[in-house]
């Protein structure tokens, strides 16, 4: 590894105009900061009833969310998903399905909201429903059934005349006539807006749609259907692992609805999850902040599942009032660390998950340092609902094979940050819909840091890698070291705050490398931006910052 020094200072810096959060809560002008909006909860019909919905099903689902305790425990949507659909009479009104649904749609709405829950609806952004495309749940209903087409009309009858609260928006017959994604959920959002406003919208197009649509939803999918099976949660929770930074102020990254419940049921694929796995599933979705959605059928959900369900010291971290998701600290072997501020921001209490997606037992071996902590740290098991007690310098802890550890821990000190991690950058022109072939990615690379890197940085002024919260206690001259890959004669675009350098002499070593160059952060949060307006930037690995 080559590592070369920039001698050149910087003078004075310019005062950035953004207002950062301190670890008090408040703004830098010392105003309060907003609560941002905990991610939904609540039950939805498609995972156990698929197309076969009816006003028995739905109201006797919304019953047991109460009798069951959910309700209690913060679970508040009743979501009827596809299979609602009759037709559209001649003058393009959408009826509901006269044997499903024999007395319309109010009296249902009526019942959920009588029970002090929030009652949810389904479309599709294009003209068919997924339930009337997928052969095995073929429902000709769902034909011309999507909202394309007819948006002004379906939301003053969703909202102003059946009075939903969420609505869940497919993308089956938006991809069948390759619609662009942007443009249509911006527009149905704004047709929706007309009718009623706060209406909670998720975008279920099965891949991170992009930057822009926090703009637009509540929540959005990141990965196609979940099964009930390990490698199916594996893979969800792939797909999440490096999108926290695209989370937070009440807009959060949709892992889909939960198989938790679902023992030996083909309905939703595959023959269930042990209670190891339930454990694990429920946790991750508490601790990356998603949506939790029940799927299962919640008058044959087994006791131990429903007491899952209801672990409040797990649901803490997912209702926090921060919203953060957490991040991957430490990737080793086959386990991933995840972690997250909890209760307060840049505080002595952090939420730990010790997760192990592979097939045999995985060692860890967590340095208190790079969770932030020095001293002593009080651990706490929030499956167990245990202290495992305190402990000095690290955490040591086999995990058993598809299992995860949900811990939170206390130290008596957060230090400064030394890592930053490509991975955790927000990249405003990332997205998983594979349209893109040199779009910015986040990519596996076994010789980075984490084993991650950012690639296909650059080539554009918006092109960039942004951290958002570098964070300095008091400020000052910070040297910077910048570790990349694929230099080869490029050159990097170095932001910090308003204050830009080029950095040019990367060499044309293909192997990893890095850069130190000097800093002024001011005290608490900088920007930190990386890129390459009019070329490509190399593939950046991470960056360490050691006061000066």
């Amino acid at each position: 590894m080559r590592t070369q020094t920039v001698s050149a200072l910087f003078a004075v810096f310019l005062a950035v105009g953004i207002l950062a959060v301190n670890a008090s809560g408040k703004t830098d002008d010392n105003k309060p900061v907003k609560t941002p909006a905990p991610p939904l909860m609540g039950w939805s019909s498609w995972n156990a009833f698929r197309v076969n919905i009816s006003e028995d099903i739905i109201k006797g689902q919304a019953d047991a969310l109460v009798l069951k305790g959910l309700k209690d425990a913060g679970y508040k949507y009743v979501n009827i998903d596809d299979g609602f659909f009759g037709a559209r009479d001649r003058s393009g009104k959408m009826q509901v399905n006269a044997e499903r649904f024999p007395n319309g749609m109010e009296p249902v709405v009526n019942h959920i909201h009588s029970l002090g829950l929030k009652a949810g609806i389904y479309t599709d952004a294009g003209n068919n429903t997924c339930g009337s495309m997928a052969a095995e749940d073929h429902d000709e209903s769902g034909v011309g059934a999507g909202i394309y087409g007819h948006e002004a009309q379906d939301a003053g009858l969703y909202f102003g005349q059946w009075g939903f609260d969420f609505i869940k928006i497919d993308y089956c017959g938006g991809m069948h006539l390759g619609l662009e994604e942007e443009r249509r959920y911006t527009s149905i959002r704004h047709s929706i807006d007309k009718v009623k406003k706060g209406v909670a919208l998720n975008i279920c197009r099965w891949a991170f749609p992009g930057a822009w649509a926090k703009n637009v939803a509540d929540s959005w999918r990141i990965s196609g259907d979940i099964n009930a099976h390990w490698n199916s949660l594996k893979y969800v929770v792939g797909k999440n692992l490096y999108l926290s930074a695209y989370a937070g102020e009440g807009r959060y990254n949709d892992m889909d609805m939960m198989v938790i419940g679902f023992q030996n049921n083909s309905k939703v694929g595959g023959n269930g999850l042990g209670l190891a796995e339930e454990e694990a599933h429920f946790g991750l979705w508490c601790i990356m902040s998603s949506p939790l959605l029940i799927g299962c059928d919640l008058e044959k959900t087994p006791e131990s599942s429903l007491q899952l369900l209801t672990n409040r010291e797990l649901i803490a971290l997912n209702q926090d009032v921060l919203g953060l998701q957490a991040y991957v600290a430490q990737h080793e072997n086959e386990g991933y660390v995840l972690v997250k501020d909890i209760e307060q921001k840049r505080g002595t209490v952090r939420a730990v998950a010790l997760y192990n997606p592979s097939d045999i037992p995985v060692p860890f071996s967590v340095p208190f340092s790079a969770l932030e902590f020095e001293g002593e740290v009080r651990i706490r098991d929030l499956v167990k609902h245990r202290d495992s007690g305190s402990f000095s310098g690290s955490f040591e802890q086999e995990i058993p094979a598809h299992s995860a550890m949900i811990l939170r821990m206390e130290g008596q000190t957060r230090i400064e940050p030394v890592l930053y991690e490509a991975e955790w950058a927000y990249l405003p022109l990332f997205d998983d819909l594979g349209k893109k072939p040199k779009g910015i990615l986040y990519a596996a690379d076994e010789k980075s840091s984490g084993k991650m890197k950012v690639g296909y940085c650059g080539g554009s002024p918006e092109n960039y890698a942004e951290w958002k919260e570098v964070y300095s206690k008091d400020g000052g001259f910070y040297d910077m070291t910048i570790f990349y890959s694929f230099g080869n004669g490029r050159k990097l675009e170095l932001t910090v705050n308003d204050q830009k350098q080029v950095i040019e002499d990367l060499g044309t070593d293909d192997n990893r490398a890095g850069i130190t160059v000097p800093v002024k952060l001011k005290p608490g949060y900088n920007t930190v931006r990386m890129g390459n307006s009019y070329d490509w930037a190399p593939d950046i690995d991470c960056f360490t910052l050691t006061r000066k």
